[in-house]
């Protein structure tokens, strides 16, 4: 049963900006590590984010791939993870999934990670 709801996703320009959310209305996402990952048709899911639990004091961790164009934060009140993405490439195209963690410090791969939601699409293209 998918806890975690993914949204946000949506075609846009490159260059562009979007905002992706992730939540649940089954349990607290603070007090878990929360990641982003994302996986384009034909390649393997690939670790882009992650912030660690309120514990953990929200550490975050960036992939390489998307450092400096992406910031993940957290809105307890909302019981949301966000992640700002600027500065799109058509090569961002992808399906974009959260999941739960309740290892610290949280990683970019996907083994420790459970609950994955259903994913929200980012299309860049013009």
């Amino acid at each position: 049963q998918l806890q975690l709801v993914e949204s946000g996703g949506g075609l846009v320009q490159p260059g562009g900006s979007l905002r992706l959310s992730c939540n649940s209305s089954e349990f607290t996402l603070e007090h878990y590590g929360i990641g982003w990952f994302r996986q384009a048709p034909g390649k393997e899911r690939e670790g882009i984010s992650c912030i660690n639990s309120k514990i953990g004091n929200d550490k975050t961790t960036y992939a390489d791939s998307m450092k400096g164009r992406v910031t993940i934060s957290r809105d307890s009140a909302q019981n949301t993870v966000y992640l700002q993405m600027n500065n799109l490439k058509p090569e961002d195209t992808a399906r974009y999934y959260c999941a739960r963690t309740i290892f610290s410090p949280c990683g970019l791969r996907t083994r420790g990670y459970d609950d994955w939601g259903q994913g929200t699409q980012v299309t860049v293209s013009s």
